[in-house]
């Protein structure tokens, strides 16, 4: 059994040299034990010497994978991590396939002490407080940190923060090394550092800044104490407030609930000021859709109007075969004035170019022309439309139908369908069955694009997503059939 002695504390280079030597020699795994130095007369013994390369061995050679798995691996402190990674070498020499394989126990591992190295490093730049040094001379200000990290992951880490905060000088102290950066140099002590504990006049800045952001309506306690374990609460100065408020957040839930934002974005005022400076009223037999779209910026038929930033007319050729007829425009149809360009808008989108269908040959419309929402915080909550507020709409939809003269017109949901028929009941049962109507029109009902945004499951989404665009195929070809008439 030959016996190698580390430091070990996360210098991957210790470990390579001795573990080139040793498999150069022909040494298994089960004829090294690797110890790591922790007291100072084991770590300074006189240990053998490393054995005589064979001038017959095969050069070593290892995936490129394996380098940056190491030197995580070397930053844990599992003591049995230095005989892990020699294993690995020894059998990646004739599996160089072996980190693929992830049920490997040798592997997992090996991959679950590196995330677990990887999650410390990640804690110590989130968890990290500066503390201002202070009596110091004219220059540059110095700073001092304290942190508490499960591995060694100071040397690793240290590198973010002098990016971060290369125009001060600072020292990072833990029980497991000390970094430091000086504006040129970034140095590294594997020795313990010491926490003086002193305090700093911005902690009460870091309490202030947590105080602000913190949303009682989204507490998870268990991930809560997942991500941020207690062991780090007591160098953190705003950790003094969690308990309080944890034990406070419901009453503060419904006291947001209470003061919640009611009102749409700040430009939304002035754009629903200058609709309303509009005429309210355009001549009956307006000759175009230009002409009817001017004339419903000033609508005032139905409450709507009075909450919603604009009217959101129709849009597309007026000569268009087919004309679309959607629900009401949405929060991002409100504010630009267009329809069909939110969310569900970009779902249309994607299914007409899988159904070979060019939106600028459409006329697209909606059977409710103003927004209707409620408020919740500062979003803007969808809400459909009522039986009222729809007949109210219906007028201006007719007009659009005069105008365009479509041949075939697509009832997208149950609202549209209702707006151009009055049928009422499940849409399932009239979906993608042809509907005769005045003046040779065909009406084609089928589902809403947010219908398919509102589908928990990904499988029966992707399937609804394809009949959804075989319905468009349809109308495409059933368009063309009217036409060749």
């Amino acid at each position: 059994m030959h016996r190698v002695c580390l430091v070990g504390r996360g210098d991957l280079s210790e470990w390579r040299d001795a573990a080139r030597a040793l498999a150069a020699a022909g040494l298994s795994p089960q004829q090294v034990d690797w110890r790591i130095g922790g007291a100072e007369d084991e770590l300074f013994e006189a240990a053998p010497d490393l054995p005589t390369p064979d001038p017959a061995a095969a050069p070593l050679t290892v995936p490129a994978g394996f380098l940056s798995l190491a030197e995580s691996v070397a930053c844990h402190t599992e003591p049995g991590r230095f005989h892990l990674l020699y294993r690995l070498l020894w059998r990646l020499q004739s599996d160089r396939r072996l980190l693929e394989l992830t049920a490997d126990k040798d592997v997992a591992w090996a991959r679950l002490l590196a995330k677990n190295v990887h999650r410390d490093s990640h804690k110590m730049t989130a968890f990290v407080r500066f503390k201002e040094i202070t009596g110091q001379a004219e220059g540059r200000r110095r700073f001092f940190a304290w942190f508490e990290p499960s591995h060694f992951v100071v040397a690793r880490t240290a590198p973010f923060f002098r990016r971060r905060f290369a125009d001060m000088d600072w020292i990072i102290a833990t029980p497991r090394g000390t970094a430091s950066w000086d504006g040129e140099s970034l140095i590294f002590d594997t020795r313990p550092g010491e926490n003086p504990g002193h305090g700093d006049p911005t902690d009460e800045l870091w309490r202030t800044y947590y105080a602000s952001i913190f949303n009682p309506a989204r507490l998870k306690l268990k991930a809560m104490q997942a991500e941020m374990p207690k062991k780090y609460w007591r160098h953190l100065p705003e950790a003094d407030l969690i308990p309080d408020l944890i034990a406070n957040a419901e009453a503060n839930v419904r006291a947001m609930a209470e003061r919640a934002a009611s009102d749409p974005p700040p430009f939304h005022h002035r754009l629903q000021e200058a609709a309303r400076t509009l005429p309210p009223h355009m001549p009956a037999d307006a000759g175009t859709v230009e002409a009817l779209r001017e004339a419903a910026l000033g609508c005032t038929r139905c409450p709507l109007h009075c909450a919603a930033t604009q009217t959101v007319f129709g849009e597309g050729p007026q000569e268009a075969r087919i004309m679309m007829v959607g629900e009401q425009p949405g929060d991002q149809e409100d504010l630009a004035g267009r329809p069909f360009v939110g969310p569900a808008g970009r779902v249309f989108d994607a299914v007409l170019k899988e159904a070979g269908i060019a939106r600028e040959t459409l006329y697209l419309t909606n059977a409710v022309k103003h927004f209707k929402y409620v408020p919740r915080g500062k979003r803007r909550i969808h809400e459909r439309p009522n039986r009222g507020e729809i007949e109210h709409c219906r007028w201006w939809l007719a007009k659009e139908m005069e105008l365009v003269k479509p041949s075939l017109v697509v009832a997208l949901g149950a609202t549209a369908l209702y707006a151009l028929s009055g049928q009422q009941g499940p849409l399932s049962r009239l979906r993608g069955k042809p509907i005769a109507m005045q003046d040779n029109i065909v009406l084609y009902p089928t589902v809403h694009p947010s219908f398919l945004l509102r589908l928990p499951d990904e499988a029966e989404r992707r399937r609804q997503h394809g009949l959804f665009v075989e319905d468009m195929k349809t109308i495409g070809h059933l368009s063309e059939r009217l036409a060749a008439q």
